[in-house]
């Protein structure tokens, strides 16, 4: 098989999606924080925190769905946690985000050694299983390769739609997109400013935390050190790379995950010759390259890492 036989089967797209899928939860999730005007590094550890909680929701006999809600509330609270210090307080955005990175992954890493001290092989758990969708899943290419996927990834790619709405069509959204760029005006106009920083970033998190629960529901139905594995810090670049629009933001992830998934293939091509390290670079490489083409023609919230105190100008 060739390299354009690679590109031209629907297992590799399909591959390529599962990849993107959490990383359009995290992309998300950070342009939600960021279009308010507030950095949120914090995204690697509350990564961490939602698959470890997820999973162990799971475990502990809860059903897939109602374990995203304890995911969603974990990554409030540590997305509540980072606005408090970083909102109304003024602490530095990105002090405060690491801390959070820090202080999440530590935590469901103790949380999951005090849960099974013994245990060297990780639980398993009934996950999200791939939903067949009638007609839809029997079309030639597409159907194996984008109707046959698990229902977080078509969550996720209904939520692009819906955060795309929100903020293009909607009060909220133009308030959000205020708030990241002239919050002053917001407040001349009775809104309050905390408030709204406060709820994208709390709202963010909840939505990053879905990231890492794809990775142990869907993904690998298990929880095990160190899986998150950069995905979050990839997010934090994809987000400048999408321009903080959620359509772009999708798009960057879907490349992200061909990426990812054609660097596999490769391996089985010609890995007998180049060290495996080469191709586990390349997503990141070419990441790095995509950002550093579009970062200084972006079209960056004028208001991001700047406290804004009231009563100030």
């Amino acid at each position: 098989m060739d390299l354009l036989d690679i590109l031209l089967t629907a297992n590799f797209w399909a591959a390529a999606i599962r990849i993107g899928t959490p990383l359009i939860f995290g992309v998300l999730g950070a342009l939600i924080c960021e279009r308010a005007g507030v950095l949120n590094l914090g995204i690697e550890g509350i990564f961490t925190a939602g698959a470890m909680a997820g999973w162990m929701a799971v475990w502990l006999g809860m059903d897939v769905w109602p374990a995203l809600l304890v995911v969603l509330l974990v990554g409030a609270m540590f997305g509540l946690v980072h606005a408090v210090l970083t909102v109304p307080l003024g602490l530095s955005q990105h002090v405060s985000g690491i801390g959070i990175t820090l202080l999440a992954t530590s935590l469901s890493y103790f949380i999951y050694r005090t849960a099974l001290p013994d245990v060297t092989s990780p639980p398993r758990i009934e996950p999200f299983r791939p939903l067949e969708i009638p007609g839809l899943s029997d079309l030639p290419f597409l159907g194996p390769a984008l109707f046959s996927q698990t229902a977080l990834t078509y969550l996720a790619f209904v939520l692009v739609a819906v955060v795309a709405w929100v903020l293009y069509r909607t009060p909220l959204g133009l308030a959000l997109r205020a708030v990241g760029d002239n919050p002053d005006s917001v407040d001349a106009q009775g809104l309050s400013v905390y408030a709204l920083r406060t709820g994208a970033v709390v709202a963010g998190s909840a939505l990053m935390a879905l990231g890492g629960a794809f990775l142990t529901m869907s993904a690998f139905d298990a929880f095990f050190f160190g899986m998150v594995n950069g995905r979050g810090w990839i997010c934090i670049a994809l987000t400048v790379f999408a321009s903080w629009r959620p359509g772009k933001a999708l798009l960057g992830a879907l490349l992200f995950g061909a990426f990812d998934a054609f660097q596999v293939r490769l391996q089985t091509q010609v890995g007998a010759f180049i060290p495996s390290q080469i191709f586990l670079m390349i997503p990141y490489v070419l990441a790095i390259v995509a950002l550093v083409l579009v970062a200084r023609k972006a079209d960056y919230p004028r208001a991001m890492l700047v406290p804004w105190f009231k009563g100030t100008r």
